[in-house]
């Protein structure tokens, strides 16, 4: 009979401990894409931004990014009011846009624009979702917002930076969908 080494014994203990431990750490995770959302929720309604912005279109363009963004990175399903768990109303608050560089003849050469967002996630029934800690306003409301330089002399219009900023809008509203850690 060949009796093993306290050493080898202490080996192989500790190996054990430590399977044990990474197990039993992961057991309570979720892993996955959907573990980030709500399993509670399954459909969202999302009504045309509303805009105070003289600009035309912009409610409708940022609705359109939002509804794009939520059916390409969320388990959720964009429907009706009639059908939805959810839904998810924004207006666009203000839209702005300052000359930041001038040449010697006061011709704007860098400028940038602002958009700013106000944003809810409600259910059915009009309670909030979301968690306080993610929301900045009271809680229950979120206010997001982007800015983008752009260049006149190179081509770049105030029309080519709303769409980078309503992209970058929309990316900022599906991402506070998630759950908080």
């Amino acid at each position: 009979m060949i009796v093993p080494s306290p050493i080898r014994l202490l080996r192989h203990g500790l190996l054990g401990l430590s399977l044990v431990w990474a197990m039993s750490g992961c057991a309570s995770y979720n892993m996955g894409h959907g573990s980030l959302f709500r399993s509670d929720v399954r459909t969202v309604h999302v009504p045309v931004f509303q805009s105070d912005s003289y600009r035309d279109g912009l409610g409708e363009r940022l609705t359109e990014a939002v509804v794009k963004e939520i059916e390409a990175k969320t388990p959720y399903k964009v429907v009706s009011a009639e059908m939805a768990d959810s839904v998810l109303d924004g207006r666009i608050m203000s839209e702005s846009k300052r000359v930041i560089g001038e040449d010697a003849f006061d011709v704007p050469r860098l400028i940038e624009a602002d958009l700013v967002a106000h944003v809810e996630w409600k259910t059915r029934g009009g309670q909030p979702i979301g968690s306080s800690f993610d929301l900045p306003l009271n809680g229950l409301e979120l206010r997001v917002n982007e800015a983008k330089q752009f260049i006149p002399e190179a081509g770049q219009s105030i029309a080519s930076s709303h769409q980078e900023m309503i992209r970058e809008l929309a990316r900022q509203i599906v991402a506070q969908m998630e759950m908080p850690w």
